[in-house]
């Protein structure tokens, strides 16, 4: 009796319904409305308790450094709100955003910089589709 699984026909299936390609349409950001004030772009409210209390506290000064940095990962960002100031900023405004990865506008850049990784298999499309 031959075996039957769902996984292999499942996973067969996907690898030839995949065509992983780098030619892709890239949607045009279109700013909306005026550019927000750097304020708005990022909720630091638990942060900033964080950091108060941390600033407060008896640990080592070495000790409170590494807290408030670990503070930061509390930054709740506004992707939206930052999309708009990228677009209204001037150029070496808007390559810092991108060095900080707060958008990603250059695909070959972005992997580049180490924000995101492609699987061996991917990798192996996208070089040849390079050359």
């Amino acid at each position: 009796m031959e075996q039957f699984s769902f996984f292999d026909q499942e996973e067969e299936a996907a690898e030839e319904k995949q065509s992983y390609t780098k030619k892709i349409k890239i949607p045009i950001y279109e700013p909306k409305g005026e550019k927000p004030h750097p304020l708005e772009l990022a909720d630091i409210s638990k942060y900033q308790r964080l950091k108060n209390r941390i600033t407060n506290s008896d640990c080592p000064d070495d000790v409170k450094k590494f807290l408030i940095i670990g503070a930061s990962r509390h930054i709740v960002f506004n992707y939206a709100k930052i999309a708009n100031f990228y677009a209204h900023s001037d150029a070496e405004t808007q390559d810092l955003i991108e060095q900080s990865a707060l958008v990603i506008i250059d695909f070959d850049k972005a992997i580049q910089n180490g924000y995101g990784r492609l699987s061996d298999k991917i990798a192996q499309q996208y070089l040849k589709q390079k050359k």
